[in-house]
């Protein structure tokens, strides 16, 4: 009896474990495995070459060290500019979202509808709208006398303006979505105490709202940056990259290097140094949002 009820739990998570060996363990280890080899779809053999695709990437001699690098530094631009923007406007959409008025509906629905939109259709819609020549959006600046004539997709920062602004447009109602759950967890006790204390708006916010949304914005914070880093839809369809490889991402660039011109052992590699750079970012989101003992008291 007591060896059936031991087998029980391992018989509910067994669907679960088989699915996630199939597409997420053996996945991985397969990148790992081809990131060792010099692997070529259009080649009979796949040479093992130990670490040599991870050095070349570290090697400024190498063809690869400058383009992938490039990528990865548009990449923390990218991350640097838009994951403050997705954590703050998201906040503040929920916090408003969170009061009692006339219309409350749909004003949540206004911001998270772009969400339910795939990357195609946002990445085709924005770059006909910021198209420099017959785009809406410089039409309308012209209209009002400011300049109309601005490149949004092949200049910089103006490419970066737009595919940051356009990712806050579309993912911003998520963040939002999951930051109004969190306020609505936190006790209104709370909020009265603190009126007592004599404490006003901001006083609130800050020593009430924002403590309370610890667990909260830590998983936003982690959810974000991971998206951001792994952006690459918006920069294949509305800016291809450009300027020059201004604005090529380092999925762009992988995505490129494996699938176009079949080099999947340094595709593999630069994978693999991007997630252990997420990895190492995580720890330390991990330890900035950690609950110091005593900081309750």
């Amino acid at each position: 009896m007591a060896s059936r009820r031991a087998w029980t739990p391992w018989a509910f998570l067994a669907p679960y474990l088989a699915l996630f060996t199939a597409f997420v363990i053996a996945p991985v280890l397969l990148g790992l495995w081809i990131s060792l080899h010099d692997w070529d779809f259009t080649l009979p053999g796949k040479p093992f070459v130990g670490l040599g695709n991870y050095a070349d990437l570290f090697d400024p001699s190498s063809v690869t060290f400058a383009p992938f690098w490039n990528a990865m530094r548009a990449t923390g631009i990218f991350t640097v500019c838009a994951v403050p923007l997705l954590l703050v406007v998201p906040l503040a959409v929920a916090l408003v979202m969170n009061q009692g008025f006339r219309g409350r509906n749909a004003f949540r629905t206004i911001f998270f509808a772009p969400y339910v939109l795939g990357v195609a259709v946002v990445g085709l819609l924005w770059r006909f709208l910021l198209d420099a020549n017959i785009g809406v959006v410089n039409a309308l600046l012209g209209a009002i006398g400011l300049s109309g004539d601005t490149a949004w997709l092949s200049s910089v920062p103006a490419a970066w303006v737009s595919l940051v602004g356009v990712t806050i447009w579309w993912t911003l109602g998520f963040n939002a979505v999951i930051f109004l759950a969190g306020l609505q967890d936190v006790p209104g006790e709370l909020y009265e105490a603190a009126r007592v204390d004599g404490a006003g708006a901001w006083g609130r916010f800050r020593h009430v709202t924002l403590p309370s949304l610890r667990p909260v914005t830590m998983f936003v914070t982690m959810v974000t940056i991971i998206a951001s880093a792994n952006m690459f839809g918006q920069s294949f369809i509305m800016t291809k990259g450009a300027p020059g490889q201004e604005t090529r991402t380092a999925i762009y660039y992988i995505a490129e290097t494996g699938l176009q011109n079949f080099q999947m052992g340094s595709a593999a590699a630069g994978s693999w140094i991007l997630t252990l750079a997420l990895m190492l970012l995580s720890v330390v989101v991990f330890a900035v949002f950690r609950e110091r003992k005593g900081a309750r008291a």
